[in-house]
């Protein structure tokens, strides 16, 4: 046996999330599927994170074990042939049995975008939230270094999460423009459910004026979902990386 490591890119425009579920098509059930198909074998495959309904990924890790003997440099080449065209395996490398995408994951780096154009780009609307009023990226930027730190996030985590404890630490965020695209990257060591989208939104109401900067120590002070903004929309969001020790 083998345990292969794939890095993946996908569009989640029309998937309704990483994880497989009943009569839904996913990532997971594609990848299964496509695996099947060139091995002969049914795998399971453990994503380094379940990304949501219609997020997309440039890094997503995954792992899976095969009694293959395809070469590693071949994998790709195989899965693509056979993968739907919104579904990349971009790297595969054989690494130890005990190797867990999950479990092994140091950190994970989310991209939120928003085109912030007078009007929407038909190139970004599948990839980036549009809105039309001005943003500061400025106040974003500094709103953002409060996230920073081992803290707790539970005013940022959705309804539904399963999560023992809503402490986390974010290791790194940036807030940029790139000509009428703004981002917001948050690397961090986990992150609750919807914490990104809900940051963004946060972050966006801080950009437009509707909130102050030093509003955002009061949200992580109170504990309460309700004190931070909406949750952005998920055609937004991406996952960029994954980093193992």
């Amino acid at each position: 046996m083998r345990n292969l490591k794939l890095v993946l890119k996908y569009d989640g425009t029309n998937y309704c999330g990483f994880q497989v579920q009943r009569e839904e098509p996913t990532i997971q059930s594609e990848l299964e599927r496509a695996i099947e198909r060139i091995t002969g074998e049914r795998s399971r495959v453990i994503p380094a994170g379940r990304t949501d309904a219609g997020v997309h990924a440039e890094g997503q890790v995954a792992n899976f074990k095969t009694g293959s003997r395809i070469p590693t440099e071949r994998v790709p080449h195989a899965l693509n042939s056979v993968l739907p065209q919104d579904i990349v395996v971009a790297d595969c490398v054989e690494v130890p049995m005990d190797f867990n995408a999950r479990y092994d994951a140091r950190s994970k780096l989310y991209r939120y975008t928003v085109d912030n154009g007078p009007f929407p780009s038909p190139f970004w609307r599948r990839y980036a939230l549009h809105l039309s009023q001005p943003l500061d990226v400025g106040a974003m930027r500094a709103a953002g270094t409060f996230l920073v730190g081992t803290q707790d996030f539970a005013s940022f985590r959705a309804s539904g999460s399963a999560a023992k404890t809503t402490t986390r630490t974010i290791q790194r965020f940036r807030c940029f423009r790139s000509g009428n695209l703004v981002h917001i990257e948050v690397q961090a060591d986990g992150f609750l459910y919807h914490m990104v989208r809900i940051i963004a939104g946060t972050l966006l109401e801080v950009g437009t004026g509707k909130r102050s900067v030093d509003s955002i120590r009061e949200v992580i002070r109170k504990r309460n979902r309700e004190a931070a903004g909406p949750t952005a929309p998920a055609h937004g969001l991406r996952l960029m990386r994954v980093s193992y020790s």
